[in-house]
């Protein structure tokens, strides 16, 4: 019979956000051991673009988050240099029409006060930024702290850089308790581990652990797609986006919802999204999704009209009814955290998600307040509590 595993904490998800919070975990001093079914990065974050964004938040706790974050993605890049393929390249969001660029500027202004840097442009101040842009365009705002990483190579950095035991391919089946209802730790396909305390950073599919453990959290799926371009010459320079993207980021709908978001790479093709419905976990292909997304792109980059796109891939998102994640420990199981319920900025709230889980777990004072991510903040549905 193998050995029994034993360490600190247990943090379910190998994605970028359990890598996060394994790093941040072992930097306090904790004995940690990662987990997933599948490989490093091989859920959400392998279907990201890598976006570290503060230009689509409004003031509050996810701004807050994410300002986090930049200072601690910023300090990642220079400790890992080149190896996460970090650009500190900015955002731009443009509009379309004047009363668009006057609503644009308003939501800069309340940004401005949070500690956010947007600058507004306008007339060929545009155009310096973005040569390629469609003409006419009145305006927009620069988001100087927008920031991209290559997501797969930067959770595989993450991952080596925390020193933590490393076991993908073995799921997790049950998360173990004690007869007083606290976690003393997880059973997996391949045997045991001892634990404390474990870490649902499972992102998507954070619900099934949370179940798992006899609780409840309200992650679904969302569904978006991104499109990828023939290899080209940096003709855009910046992560450009419709501002109609902000509302449908915060947009409760279940519906196909698409919005231009057009970047560079360093390597070359251009993403093309952003696209998002809630089918549940549905990965059929999307003609009507892709369609959407190439005619919007193609508004904003005429160019794009002659560029081929050589493939497409989907993720899921992990929505939550609210867009906040789920982040701290659950009072309903002593011993459970949870870090997941990001949707599409897990990739850049993932520092400041990690470095809150450690400070918790080791029983510091968090840098930021919890209480608008606490786990146990949704009502229960009616049938629970019939």
């Amino acid at each position: 019979m193998s050995k029994r595993l034993t360490c600190d904490v247990v943090v379910v998800g190998a994605g970028m956000v359990g890598a996060a919070c394994a790093l941040y975990a072992a930097r306090a001093g904790l004995d940690v051991i990662l987990v997933d079914r599948g490989p490093v990065a091989g859920g959400t974050t392998g279907a990201g673009e890598g976006n570290l964004l503060v230009s689509d938040k409004e003031p509050g706790p996810e701004l807050d988050l994410a300002l986090l974050s930049g200072r601690l993605w910023a300090e990642l890049a220079e400790e890992l240099g080149e190896a996460v393929e970090y650009e500190a390249k900015g955002g731009v969001v443009v509009a379309s029409t004047p009363d668009g660029l006057a609503a644009l500027e308003r939501f800069a202004g309340t940004q401005r006060a949070a500690g956010v840097v947007a600058e507004t442009v306008v007339g060929d101040g545009l155009y310096d930024l973005e040569p390629h842009l469609a003409p006419g365009l009145p305006g927009g705002v620069l988001y100087p702290q927008d920031c991209q990483v290559m997501p797969a190579l930067a959770a595989a950095h993450l991952v080596r850089a925390s020193g933590a035991r490393l076991f993908t391919g073995r799921t997790v089946t049950d998360v173990r308790l004690t007869p007083d209802g606290a976690v003393c730790g997880v059973r997996t396909d391949r045997g045991d581990i001892d634990t404390p305390a474990v870490v649902n950073a499972a992102g998507t599919w954070g619900a099934e652990l949370a179940a798992l453990a006899g609780t409840r959290l309200p992650v679904l799926p969302r569904r978006g797609f991104v499109l990828v371009t023939e290899p080209l010459p940096r003709m855009v320079r910046h992560k450009v986006y419709a501002a109609d993207y902000v509302a449908d980021v915060a947009s409760d709908s279940a519906a196909l919802q698409t919005s231009p978001v057009v970047e560079g790479t360093a390597a070359g093709p251009v993403l093309i999204g952003a696209s998002r419905e809630r089918v549940g976990f549905d990965r059929s292909f999307s003609l009507p999704a892709l369609r959407a997304l190439a005619a919007g792109a193609t508004r904003l980059f005429p160019f794009l009209t002659d560029v081929r796109a050589m493939r497409a891939y989907l993720g899921f998102r992990p929505y939550m009814p609210d867009h906040l994640p789920a982040i701290g420990p659950d009072p309903r199981v002593p011993g459970l955290h949870h870090a997941c319920g990001h949707e599409g900025a897990g990739i850049g709230l993932a520092t400041g998600t990690g470095q809150l889980i450690a400070q918790a777990l080791t029983a510091k004072t968090p840098e930021l307040d919890l209480t608008p991510f606490r786990p146990d903040r949704f009502p229960a549905p009616v049938e629970e509590t019939a």
